[in-house]
């Protein structure tokens, strides 16, 4: 491997950045491609579709035969409240591959005992979201039902390139969310983000339903390639 190539890797690596290490069978030709260059890349599509899937393998390409090295961060999952839903959903998370945390102010709900295998932050979100910012490769599920606590987080969500936002609550509740953010400047396009109510439509009813509801949107809001825009076809 070359010196350019690695130091690449490790830089993408350090900053959280995916990308794909392309390598030519024939010769051992290798470039590496950050997920941000994927587009100007002659193996876009392929280079796409293996970084969204977050596998590695090979492909051909007009009789030519590359493997594509996926190099992607662990995708997290925070999750706004220390409530029952996260109680379950914490662990089913972790099963699909996704580093899970808790973020609550409220001390009584936010205790290691509640979420043993869990890391638990009793603080308001901000603090935790500002010192480490939601990436590409972060959902983030507002659950406690209170804006007081919920906004912080919505706010810091929206301004990032999190690949997921959701929010518990009833259309109306959403409603008066959506409200409460253009008040604050945030545009329809940017409200357009967030999933509420929170979750698949599978009538859901007890946390544990829920939260597997919530689980499934967030893997496919990771690994489903995105609707064109406006119905075109791509």
């Amino acid at each position: 491997m070359r010196l350019a190539v690695l130091e690449a890797m490790n830089a993408a690596t350090s900053r959280r950045r995916a990308g794909v290490m392309v390598t030519r069978l024939a010769d051992g030709g290798q470039r590496f491609v950050e997920a941000a260059e994927i587009g100007a890349d002659p193996l876009a599509a392929e280079l796409e579709s293996a970084l969204r899937m977050g596998k590695s393998g090979l492909v051909t390409i007009e009789a030519v035969e590359y493997f594509l090295t996926v190099l992607a961060p662990s995708p997290r999952l925070t999750l706004i409240g220390a409530v029952h839903i996260s109680q379950a959903l914490a662990p089913m998370a972790r099963s699909v591959g996704l580093d899970a945390r808790i973020i609550d102010p409220r001390t009584a709900f936010a205790t290691p005992e509640r979420f043993p295998d869990t890391p638990v932050i009793a603080q308001w979100p901000d603090a935790p979201l500002e010192a480490e910012p939601p990436d590409r490769y972060t959902a983030i599920c507002l659950l406690t039902h209170d804006p007081k606590i919920d906004d912080t987080a919505l706010r810091i969500a929206l301004r990032s390139d999190c690949f997921y936002i959701g929010a518990l609550g009833s259309k109306k509740t959403h409603a008066k969310r959506l409200e409460r953010m253009l008040a604050e400047g945030f545009d329809e396009a940017a409200l357009a983000r967030i999933h509420a109510p929170i979750g698949l439509d599978i009538g859901a009813v007890s946390p544990p339903e829920i939260a597997v509801a919530i689980l499934g949107e967030v893997v496919a809001a990771l690994r489903k390639k995105p609707p064109p825009p406006d119905g075109l076809a791509r």
